[in-house]
């Protein structure tokens, strides 16, 4: 059989296996996290309402080592290739996975995640026999030695991370950039024959898939991907960049063939995360904080400020990673040198990543014209009381429903708890209960529409307009804008 179809074949069962694997895995996993509460509680700092499941990445990675052994099945004489070529990573892999699990259950202290990422990058590099000592010539360089090569390739690995880490912040954020990182990466494979990485990057995409679908539409089923799948996923994005940067790496075949610059094809597939980490870590810095300090100046939190929905501000920054993808192909087509096409991919990254948060925090500080509008606009990008949504939901939610059923069953031989009866709830406290609603929804955005607090904060509607007069009469809000006799139309908290 011929060699490509062979490859094609091993690929798509890789991923067709990644995919099956993970939505019969998802549901159990589920209710696992349901079951013994290993959940991701909220806090000033997180942005969800309630406590969600956070295995995820347990789901993903179950999917994608399915997925590695259809590839091995089905690569016939390949699969012997796969085994000594992925062996470190996976090992690697499985060590992020652990970690990061631990750091969702029971939570590590920041300097033990990052001694235990080191020693994991270093493990893999000597592992392996190979670490990113090659530029492929730009600037002139080509290769240059393992003193230089072995601290570049612990730092970026860490970096990547990290990265990859801190950008899960928003439902279907880090999951959707990872599945277009993983597709690009894995054509870069394919084409240049190297089957083994690009069936592992195409399984990962496939694995990531069905979890994200349930990530971003999915309400009661819905999961986090967790510490131990971003964690997982750094690595992996260590992996492919150190394969593309070896001495040694399938990836001449582009030297030969093509003025191509992998250095700024491997910054421009990871530009929204490594450009969001390098301008948050530098404002810590600045203000005197410890860089892994955790806050809300990520790129996606100045998004949610304003309003914008998880589901448009994922759209958003794929967008961007996209477009830093365009421009550099483009600079390719026009035949700029190596040099210059890595200038470009910076340039785009700075005024896509950095100009995008200048720009939306400039206009949320000063409460312009512009972030009325937009504010107002954003009413309309929150889907989630749409009927469309709400059924696709449902149809997302059935099997979780099915499991804890099953689940409840089994529980019910157990003795039930005495439950004292409560006192009735005073009716004046609903009120309170109202006020301490309104303001909770308000809590970390710029400005907030009155008909999207009365639609989406669960206050009695009736309540809403008496108890935004009077909290702006104490002072906590403030009217930014009015309507038709005097009613407010859009309000902030005074901070």
């Amino acid at each position: 059989m011929n060699a490509n179809l062979i490859n094609i074949l091993t690929i798509a069962a890789a991923a067709l296996t990644a995919v099956v694997a993970v939505r019969w895995a998802y549901f159990k996993i589920l209710c696992i996290a349901k079951d013994k509460n290993l959940v991701d509680n909220p806090d000033a700092r997180k942005l969800q309402k309630e406590p969600v499941p956070v295995m995820g990445g347990i789901a993903v990675f179950f999917g994608m080592a399915m997925g590695l052994l259809a590839g091995y099945t089905v690569g016939g004489s390949v699969g012997a290739n796969f085994q000594i070529q992925l062996m470190p990573v996976l090992a690697a892999m499985v060590v992020m996975l652990y970690i990061g699990a631990m750091d969702d259950i029971i939570g590590l202290s920041p300097i033990s995640r990052f001694v235990i990422e080191i020693l994991t990058v270093l493990g893999l590099i000597f592992a392996s026999g190979g670490c990113i000592d090659t530029f492929h010539g730009l600037w002139g360089v080509q290769s240059f030695s393992w003193w230089i090569a072995v601290p570049l390739t612990v730092f970026a690995g860490v970096g990547i991370i990290n990265a990859v880490n801190m950008i899960d912040g928003v439902n279907g954020l880090s999951s959707s950039l990872c599945i277009l990182c993983n597709l690009m990466y894995g054509l870069v494979f394919m084409y240049a024959g190297d089957v083994a990485n690009a069936v592992l990057a195409f399984s990962t995409a496939a694995a990531l898939l069905p979890f994200m679908v349930h990530n971003v539409f999915g309400q009661r089923s819905r999961m986090f991907i967790g510490d131990a799948g971003t964690m997982v996923m750094g690595l992996l994005m260590t992996w492919f960049t150190m394969t593309l940067l070896r001495s040694d790496s399938p990836i001449a075949y582009y030297d030969a063939s093509e003025n191509i610059n992998m250095v700024a094809f491997a910054l421009a597939a990871l530009c929204v995360p490594v450009f969001d980490t390098i301008r948050v870590m530098s404002m810590r810095i600045k203000k005197g904080k410890s860089p892994f300090h955790p806050d809300k100046t990520h790129l996606h939190h100045v998004f949610v400020r304003v309003g914008v929905s998880h589901f448009i501000i994922t759209l958003i920054e794929i967008f961007i990673l996209v477009a830093v993808i365009l421009i550099w192909w483009v600079s390719l087509l026009l035949h700029a040198s190596k040099d210059w096409q890595l200038y470009i991919v910076i340039m785009a990254a700075v005024v896509g990543v950095w100009g995008t948060y200048v720009f939306i925090n400039y206009h949320a500080e000063h409460h312009t014209e512009l972030l009325h509008r937009l504010v107002s606009f954003n009413v309309f990008t929150h889907l989630g009381h749409k009927e469309w949504w709400q059924r696709f939901t449902n149809f997302l939610d059935r099997p979780e429903d099915k499991l804890l059923k099953k689940l409840a069953k089994k529980k019910a031989a157990e003795p039930v708890p005495v439950v004292v009866k409560e006192e009735p709830i005073d009716p004046d406290n609903l009120k309170e209960q109202d006020r301490k609603k309104i303001l909770d929804f308000m809590k970390g955005r710029a400005e907030v529409m009155v008909f999207d607090i009365t639609e989406h904060s669960g206050a009695n509607r009736l309540r809403v307009y008496p108890i935004l007069y009077e909290e702006a009469m104490r002072g906590r809000v403030r009217i930014i804008k009015t309507q038709g006799l005097g009613a407010p139309e859009i309000v902030a908290l005074n901070y």
